[in-house]
């Protein structure tokens, strides 16, 4: 079992920069791919990066590519989500998850409750 909490959201400029974190709870975090995903008013939950359990491989979406870094710290048991050049289409709930790998979210196994970004123009 693995609880996930993310922090870090808020509201923010066009053009500016978050960083996501995602603490997990539970025994053995380091063997979990994570990944995050987005969920904007009524629209569908979509991928936005995503990092294998060694951080040795990355994935992005093509719309936060160059934008967006995921990275973890399995010491911490934290994933990361740094965001630069926020554009107004960002604003989302974020939400991380576990247990997963790559991009399809239905292969997720363990959610967090999300955390709002909204970027003004």
């Amino acid at each position: 079992q693995v609880q996930l909490v993310e922090s870090g959201g808020g509201l923010v400029q066009a053009g500016g920069s978050l960083k996501l974190s995602c603490a997990a709870s539970g025994r053995a975090f380091s063997r979990y791919n994570m990944g995050w995903f987005r969920q904007a008013p009524g629209k569908e939950r979509e991928f936005v990066a995503a990092i294998s359990w060694s951080g040795g491989r990355t994935y992005y979406a093509d719309s936060v590519k160059v934008r967006f870094t995921i990275s973890r710290d399995n010491g911490k048991n934290t994933v990361f989500l740094q965001m630069n050049r926020l554009k107004p289409e960002d604003t989302a709930v974020y939400y991380c998850a576990a247990g997963g790998n790559g991009s399809d979210s239905i292969k997720y196994v363990y959610w967090g409750q999300g955390t709002q970004v909204t970027v003004s123009s």
